[in-house]
This record gives structure tokens, C-alpha cells and sequence, in this order.
């Protein structure tokens, strides 16, 4: 999916998104039960936007030390994704950037 895409989610639910090539290219790296760790991760992460009262700590979703608009979230124990707030395709509706995925070595680069 080009990174200029952006990806509705069904009526009543939470963020829109897209994601860039690399994070597309490290996802086809992964695993089969890795992207199912992650999704059932996003689910969560969609769950907490929707109530709009923060992650819940299982998550670990935070901001990147010295990356002001780069967010991090813990997807397994040794799962990392990095993304964005990108510009609301709808008034009040999130946008979601996912930038990386793998382990913590993606921070190097987030």
C-alpha cells in the first residue's frame, strides 16, 4: 500500500491510517504470529483511542526521547512499533502514521 494511502476504518470506530514503505517492508519480515501479536496490539491501541482516556500501560505507548512526534508502542516483549500522528482524514478522528516495526533495534532509526 503506497504511504499516501489512507485506510478508513469501519463506521463508529478509530484511526484512520497509513503506513510507510519501510514499515511495510519490515512487516512482510515478520512472522505470521508476530503480525498476529501486533494486530491483536492494534486492537487494544484502537479500544484506548475510542474511550480517549490513554493507553493502557500494557502498551508501553509513549513519546521517542528526542523525536517529539515520534510515538512508541510495545507490542510483544520484544516487539516495537514506531508511528505519528498524521493530519484527521475526519474532524475528531485520529490518523495514524506507522513509521517501523520490529524489535527495539528499530530505534535506532525510528
Amino acid at each position: 500500500m503506497p504511504s499516501s494511502t489512507r485506510t478508513p476504518s469501519p463506521a463508529g470506530s478509530v484511526p484512520t491510517f497509513e503506513w510507510q514503505a519501510l514499515f511495510d517492508r519490515e512487516w512482510r519480515a515478520l512472522s505470521a504470529e508476530q503480525q498476529r501479536a501486533f494486530r491483536e496490539a492494534v486492537a487494544t491501541f484502537v479500544d484506548d483511542l475510542r474511550e480517549g482516556t490513554g493507553f493502557r500501560k500494557s502498551l508501553r505507548v509513549k513519546k521517542m526521547q528526542g523525536r517529539e512526534e515520534v510515538w512508541e508502542m510495545t507490542w510483544a516483549p520484544d516487539g516495537r512499533a514506531t508511528f505519528h500522528f498524521g493530519t484527521p482524514a475526519a474532524e475528531g478522528q485520529p490518523h495514524i502514521v506507522w513509521r517501523r516495526i520490529g524489535t527495539y533495534k528499530i530505534f535506532t532509526r525510528p
